[in-house]
C-alpha cells in the first residue's frame, strides 16, 4: 500500500511539473501579477511569507517565457528576481533571495514625538512580527536592524495613545512617530507598568519615579517634592524631618552628584530642608543611580541624581500652577516658533513671611526659585538647548540675625546627528552656590560661596543593534571662597577678612559600552580616568612631621597642630595633583522574560568635599578641595540583586545585596570649630568608611490600588585609627556607626481610584534612629554639673516614624480643554508623633536635677493646595 501511495505521489508530481504556461516579466510587473499569471494557466497555488509584499516588482529584467513547464520556469525566474521561488506539492513557496546582498540588515531608524512635538523619553518601539524592539533614547530616537519586508511597528508609552503603523523595509530607513496623548488613561496607566522590572538590561540600583506618583506621596505642608519622594524607596535616607541633603547606602550627603539638565548644583534644599529646590511642575525625569553608576558619571562617591527639566510645548501656549498654604507656583510653556522654537519658565515663592507680618512677628523667613529652558531645532541634525535655574532663600530673626543663600545655574547644550549611528552633546555651564551671614548685634557679615564652570564633550556611538558604545570628556574649573568677614559699622568688633581661597581643575575621559552578548546575558563595561589639580594663588601651611593635627597624650585629646612655616604657590601653579582609573562593569542574566539576576561593580572618586560636623547638612557648610592634607575619596562598590514581574508585569519584585568601601573618608577631632577656619586641615583626620546591606523593593503596578513597599537592613561604620601606636584615633581607632547609619527603613506607598473623581494616597515611614552621642555620666566642678560622653555615635535617637494620607479631588475629571483643576487635601504624622530631631542635657534650674529634653520639628501638619492648568 505504501508503494502505491508513493507511485500516485509521483505521478502527480510529475504531471503538475510538466504543466506548461507562458509568462512575461519586466521591471514593471508586481508578484502578484505573476503570481495571477501562473495560477490561471495551472494548478498551482502560492504562498509567501509576512515580509514579502506581492504589490512590490522583484523582477530585475524584461523576458517572456512561452509553453515553459513549471519547474523550468521557477529555475529561471530565480536568476532574474530578488525572491526565491520553490515548490512543494502543488504550491510554489516565495520567501526573501539568501544571498550576500540580503543578509545584509537595513537600520530603521527615527523618533517618536508626542502631540506636542516634544521627544518621547523611553518610548517601547516593538517590530511585531521579528517580537525584536528598541527603546527611545533621551532624544525620542531609536534604532533597529531588519531584513527587507513589510513590518508593523508597534509604538507604546505610558499616558500616550498606542501607536501601530505599517512599513515597507527595502534599505535604510528613517521614520518618525507622533503620539496623541491619552489623557482618559493617564490617571490609571502613568503609575502601573513603567514600574515593571525591566529583566534584560544591565542597570541596577536606580530609584526612579514618575512625576504623578511624586505629585501623589504625601509631604510636609502638602508641597509635591521630588527629593523627598525619593525617601519612600530602599536605600535612600535623611537626618529626619526638616533636614537638607540625603543619603544613599550610608553615604554622607556630600557624596551625591546632583545634576539639574547635566549641570552640577550644590544645595538641594530651601527653608534648611522644608522644601527641595526642585519644582515637581517643571521637572521631566528624576533617575538616582546608586550602585552600577555608568562611567559618564563621576565625581562622587555615594550616588548621582540626575534631573531634567522638561521641554516647551512647540506648538501650542500652556499655563499651569497651584497655591498652597505657605507657597504658591506658576509655569508657563509654549512656542517661539511653532514646530522649531520652544520655551518654559517655573516660578515658585512662599509667602509665610506676609503672615508673621500680620501678627505683628519681626521673624521672617521665605524662599523663591526660577527655572526656566528654551530648545530650538536648527534643523533635522541640530538642536540647541538653554536651562537655567535660580534660587534663595532669605531668613531675618528679630532684625538680630539675617541670612541669604541659594544656587545659580545655567547650561547650553549642542546636540548633533552626525549619522543615524553617531550623535553627539557639546555643552558648557556655570553653577554657583553661596551663602551670606549678617549678625546685626555683632555688625558684622560673613560670606562663603563655591563656583564652577565646566564642559562636556559625549559621544553616543551605535556600532551595531548589539553593541553601542559612549565615549566623552568633560572638565571642571572651581573657585572657593571659604570666607570672607567685614565689618558693617564702625564699631565692629570684626575687622575685615578673607580666609584663603582655593582652586582647583577637574578633567576626565571616559568610556562605556552596551554589549548583547546573546538574548540572555548583556554586559555593560567602561573605564573612567580622572584628573584633580589644586592650584594656586596660595599658601600652605607646613607642620612638623607634616601633620596638622597632633595627640596630646597628656589629656588624651587630638589638638591643632601649630604652623612652622608656610609655601607660596602663584596663581595656576600646581599644589598637588591625583589621578585615578575608575572601572565599571555591570551584567544581567535573564532565564526567561520574568527573571533575572544582575550584577555590578564600580569605583569612583571624589576630589571635593564639604566640611560639616552635623548630619544634616546646613546652609553655612563649606566645600573645599583635595589638597595637601585632603587626600580624594576612593570607592570600591559591588551589588548583586534577583529581579523579577509576576502576571505579565502587574506585580515586581527587586531585591539586591551591597557592599561598598571608602577609603580617604573625611573625619573631625573632638570640637572641630569649622566656621571661619582659615587653616581647616588642623581639625581634619584621614579615616576609611564601610556600609553594607539588603535592598527589597515589592510593586502592584496595575489596578485602582496601587504602590509598593520598600525595606532595607544596612549598616554604616567609619573608622579611623591612630596613626601611631601611641594614638587612639577616634573611638579608640575601632569601627564606629556613621552619622547614617539607619539598621531600618521601611516605606509603604499605597494610592487607590476611588472614582474619576476621588483618588486617595498614604505613606507610612519608618526608620531605625539617627546614631549620636550621650553623656553617660558626670561630674562635679565648681557646684556645675559637667556631662561626660560616650565614644562617637554609641547611642541612637529614638525610633523615627510617621503615617501621612492625601486625597485628591477632580470637580470635572472629563474636561479636557480650557480650565482644569483639581484640589489635594494632605495630613501630614496623622497621629501626631513627636520624633525627636535631637536630645540635649541639661540641668533643671529649679530642681537641680539632670534632665534629658528632646526636640521635635514637626507634629499633625494639615495642608490643603489647589492646582489648575488651562
Amino acid at each position: 500500500m505504501k508503494h502505491i501511495i508513493s507511485a500516485c505521489f509521483f505521478l502527480l508530481s510529475f504531471s503538475m511539473f510538466s504543466q506548461k504556461v507562458t509568462v512575461t516579466v519586466d521591471q514593471t510587473v508586481t508578484l502578484k501579477e505573476v503570481f495571477r499569471q501562473i495560477e490561471n494557466q495551472s494548478d498551482f497555488k502560492f504562498a509567501f511569507t509576512d515580509q514579502i509584499d506581492a504589490s512590490q516588482k522583484y523582477f530585475k529584467e524584461n523576458k517572456t517565457f512561452k509553453q515553459i513547464e513549471v519547474e523550468k520556469l521557477i529555475g529561471e525566474l530565480n536568476k532574474i528576481s530578488s525572491v526565491q521561488f520553490s515548490i512543494v506539492g502543488n504550491n510554489i513557496f516565495v520567501k526573501q533571495k539568501v544571498t550576500k546582498a540580503a543578509k545584509k540588515k537595513n537600520k530603521v531608524t527615527g523618533q517618536v514625538f508626542d502631540d506636542s512635538k516634544q521627544p518621547v523619553i523611553g518610548a517601547n518601539v516593538f517590530i511585531k512580527e521579528l517580537s525584536v524592539g528598541a527603546t527611545t533614547d533621551a532624544d525620542g530616537k531609536f534604532s533597529v536592524e531588519v531584513d527587507k519586508g513589510n513590518y508593523t511597528v508597534q509604538i507604546s508609552y505610558l499616558g500616550l495613545k498606542n501607536k501601530e503603523k505599517q512599513i515597507t523595509v527595502a534599505d535604510d530607513a528613517r521614520i518618525n512617530f507622533y503620539m496623541d496623548s491619552d489623557s482618559q488613561e493617564l490617571e490609571q496607566v502613568i503609575i502601573t507598568n513603567s514600574k515593571a522590572v525591566d529583566i534584560r538590561n544591565t542597570q541596577m540600583s536606580v530609584n526612579k519615579l514618575s512625576m504623578e506618583e511624586i505629585k501623589r506621596i504625601p509631604v510636609a505642608m502638602g508641597e509635591p517634592d521630588p527629593l523627598k519622594s525619593l525617601l519612600t524607596l530602599p536605600g535612600v535616607t535623611n537626618a529626619g524631618e526638616a533636614s537638607s541633603g540625603f543619603n544613599v547606602r550610608g553615604g554622607a550627603a556630600d557624596q551625591n552628584l546632583i545634576l539639574l539638565d547635566g549641570a552640577p548644583v550644590y544645595g538641594d534644599s530651601h527653608m534648611f530642608g522644608f522644601f527641595s529646590i526642585f519644582n515637581a511642575d517643571v521637572v521631566h525625569g528624576l533617575d538616582l543611580y546608586k550602585g552600577g553608576i555608568p562611567s559618564k558619571f563621576g565625581g562622587r562617591v555615594s550616588s548621582v541624581l540626575d534631573v531634567t527639566q522638561q521641554t516647551g510645548d512647540f506648538e501650542n501656549y500652556k499655563v499651569n500652577g497651584g497655591i498652597g498654604l505657605i507657597s504658591s507656583r506658576l509655569l508657563v510653556q509654549g512656542p517661539i516658533q511653532k514646530e522649531k522654537g520652544s520655551f518654559i519658565i517655573a516660578g515658585r515663592a512662599s509667602y509665610a513671611h506676609l503672615f508673621l507680618k500680620l501678627a505683628d512677628n519681626k521673624n521672617s523667613a521665605m524662599f523663591y526659585d526660577l527655572n526656566a529652558k528654551l530648545n530650538y531645532r536648527l534643523g533635522a541634525n541640530n538642536t540647541i538647548a538653554i536651562s537655567g535655574y535660580f534660587g534663595n532663600d532669605v531668613f531675618d530673626i528679630n532684625d538680630r540675625f539675617s541670612s541669604t543663600y541659594g544656587n545659580t545655574m545655567g547650561i547650553v547644550s549642542w546636540k548633533h546627528k552626525f549619522s543615524d549611528q553617531v550623535n553627539t552633546n557639546l555643552s558648557v555651564f556655570y553653577s554657583d552656590y553661596k551663602f551670606n551671614l549678617g549678625i546685626q548685634t555683632e555688625n558684622f557679615e560673613w560670606n562663603n560661596k563655591i563656583t564652577s564652570y565646566g564642559l562636556k564633550y559625549a559621544w553616543n556611538y551605535s556600532v551595531s543593534e548589539k553593541l553601542k558604545l559612549n565615549y566623552g570628556i568633560d572638565g571642571q574649573y572651581y573657585n572657593f571662597n571659604p570666607g570672607t568677614v567685614q565689618p558693617t559699622s564702625s564699631d565692629s568688633q570684626f575687622n575685615y577678612k578673607q580666609l584663603d581661597k582655593k582652586y582647583a581643575l577637574e578633567s576626565s575621559a571616559y568610556l562605556d559600552f552596551e554589549h548583547q552578548i546573546t538574548k540572555k546575558l548583556n554586559l555593560r563595561y567602561g573605564l573612567r580616568y580622572s584628573m584633580f589639580y589644586r592650584l594656586g594663588d596660595e599658601n600652605i601651611n607646613t607642620y612638623e612631621n607634616g601633620n596638622a593635627v597632633v595627640y596630646n597624650p597628656l589629656y588624651h585629646i587630638y589638638q591643632e597642630g601649630t604652623p612652622t612655616g608656610s609655601v607660596a604657590y602663584g596663581k595656576g601653579k600646581t599644589i598637588s595633583k591625583f589621578n585615578n582609573l575608575e572601572p565599571r562593569v555591570a551584567l544581567s542574566y535573564a532565564f526567561n522574560d520574568d527573571n533575572s539576576v544582575k550584577a555590578s561593580y564600580n569605583r569612583m572618586a571624589q576630589y571635593i568635599h564639604m566640611l560639616s560636623n552635623t548630619q544634616s547638612p546646613l546652609p553655612t557648610t563649606i566645600w573645599t578641595p583635595s589638597g595637601p592634607f585632603t587626600k580624594p575619596q576612593l570607592l570600591d562598590q559591588y551589588a548583586a540583586g534577583y529581579f523579577r514581574n509576576f502576571k505579565d508585569g502587574d506585580y515586581s519584585f527587586e531585591g539586591e545585596l551591597f557592599y561598598k568601601k571608602i577609603q580617604n573618608r573625611i573625619d573631625y577631632i573632638d570640637g572641630a570649630d569649622i566656621l571661619a577656619n582659615n587653616d581647616i586641615e588642623q581639625v581634619i583626620l584621614n579615616g576609611k568608611a564601610r556600609s553594607y546591606g539588603m535592598e527589597l523593593l515589592f510593586r502592584k503596578n496595575t489596578g485602582n490600588f496601587t504602590g509598593w513597599v520598600s525595606y532595607t537592613l544596612s549598616r554604616a561604620e567609619q573608622k579611623t585609627p591612630g596613626r601611631t601606636a601611641e594614638e587612639p584615633g577616634i573611638a579608640n581607632g575601632d569601627w564606629y556607626l556613621s552619622g547614617y547609619d539607619k539598621l531600618h527603613n521601611l516605606s509603604i506607598v499605597g494610592s487607590y481610584e476611588y472614582n474619576p473623581k476621588w483618588s486617595f494616597n498614604a505613606n507610612f515611614s519608618l526608620q531605625s534612629g539617627q546614631p549620636v552621642t550621650y553623656a553617660n555620666e558626670y561630674y562635679e566642678f565648681g557646684g556645675i554639673n559637667i556631662p561626660n560622653y560616650s565614644l562617637r555615635n554609641e547611642n541612637r535617637l529614638p525610633l523615627f516614624h510617621h503615617l501621612d494620607l492625601a486625597a485628591t479631588y477632580t470637580p470635572k475629571p472629563d474636561k479636557k480643554k480650557g480650565w482644569q483643576s483639581y484640589w489635594v487635601f494632605s495630613i501630614y504624622n496623622v497621629y501626631n508623633r513627636k520624633n525627636a530631631a535631637s536630645m540635649t542635657f541639661a540641668t533643671n534650674e529649679d530642681t537641680g536635677a539632670n534632665e534629658t529634653r528632646r526636640l521635635s520639628i514637626f507634629g499633625i501638619v494639615p495642608g490643603i493646595s489647589y492646582n489648575f492648568k488651562f
